[in-house]
């Protein structure tokens, strides 16, 4: 009797019926089986949101016994142990809507070291290593943060922080010409060779600063600013001490090697972060890919 009723259209109607069936049975077996939470990081709330089971609250929420590990940098898991316990967060429950709210410590930089593992746990072979999260100042990874050591060019970071806080201010502007002294004629190191017969303007030093490292050129910035280098060093030790930087002394504005010019990974992150938290634009330099200077001409020598 049933043969007559299995023609070939009610073949593909069972089949498909079957078909949907399946695809029903794995969608419930799969949510009720899970017993994984979503972390969803949010920089513009700055909250941590964790989306999960609210029955099981105290697997979702469970954020103290952990490890700071490769992982902590990851703000995106699907296991609540993966969260390094560095984030030390307050948690609000919303029980009508599952999600947990996971308010970020407001501490700075500067106030956050005791809340991170000081270890190697990635066997870095770096002397010191920082990882920080630039809008928070959340310290995510630390490796002898406070160890002293040369910064060689990084210390034009507090430079060019000085040169955008010049410009911001009013004091300089981005046509100036900018002369060349025998003094940053003769620089030496990393160089674009600057003359004592030319000028540039600070767009085009900030260029040079940023894409070539040009230890020239950013002595002929701090000679314009503060009227010699050594005035501009002492600005820059100045700023250091305001930010913080107390691993830090700065000898010079290019990070040549000297004496006692040193500074640590937890200093630098400090000045890193000002500089781009104040002065975002300064990405129009730094990220350039490739540009040239003097209309593209190659200057013999």
């Amino acid at each position: 009797m049933m043969y007559k009723y299995m023609n070939k259209t009610n073949v593909k109607r069972f089949f498909s019926i079957l078909l949907i069936l399946c695809l029903f049975i794995s969608y419930f077996s799969f949510v009720y089986a899970s017993d994984d939470s979503l972390y969803v990081w949010s920089s513009n709330a700055n909250t941590l949101n964790i989306v999960g089971n609210t029955t099981n609250s105290t697997n979702s929420t469970n954020m103290t016994n952990t490890n700071t590990n490769s992982n902590s940098s990851n703000m995106t898991s699907t296991n609540a142990t993966n969260t390094s316990n560095n984030l030390n967060m307050n948690t609000t429950t919303n029980t009508s809507t599952g999600v947990f709210n996971i308010e970020e410590d407001p501490s700075l930089l500067t106030n956050a070291t005791s809340e991170v593992t000081d270890n190697n746990s990635l066997n870095l072979e770096s002397a010191s290593a920082i990882l920080i999260e630039q809008s928070s100042g959340r310290i995510l990874y630390a490796h002898n943060i406070h160890e002293q050591l040369r910064p060689a060019s990084v210390t034009k970071v507090m430079s060019i922080l000085l040169i955008m806080e010049a410009l911001d201010s009013g004091k300089i502007s981005l046509t100036d010409s900018v002369p060349c002294s025998e003094n940053a004629a003769s620089m030496g190191g990393s160089q674009i060779w600057l003359d004592t017969t030319e000028t540039l303007t600070v767009d085009e030093m900030l260029k040079a600063i940023c894409v070539n490292s040009a230890n020239d050129c950013v002595v002929a910035m701090a000679e314009y600013i503060a009227g010699s280098e050594e005035a501009f060093v002492q600005m820059m030790n100045d700023k250091a001490y305001e930010l913080g930087m107390s691993d830090t002394t700065f000898k010079n504005c290019h990070g040549l090697d000297e004496d006692g010019h040193v500074t640590s990974s937890y200093d630098i992150a400090i000045m890193s972060r000002e500089l781009l938290n104040k002065y975002p634009e300064i990405k129009n330099y730094t990220t350039i890919w490739m540009d040239t200077l003097r209309d593209g001409e190659t200057r013999a020598f």
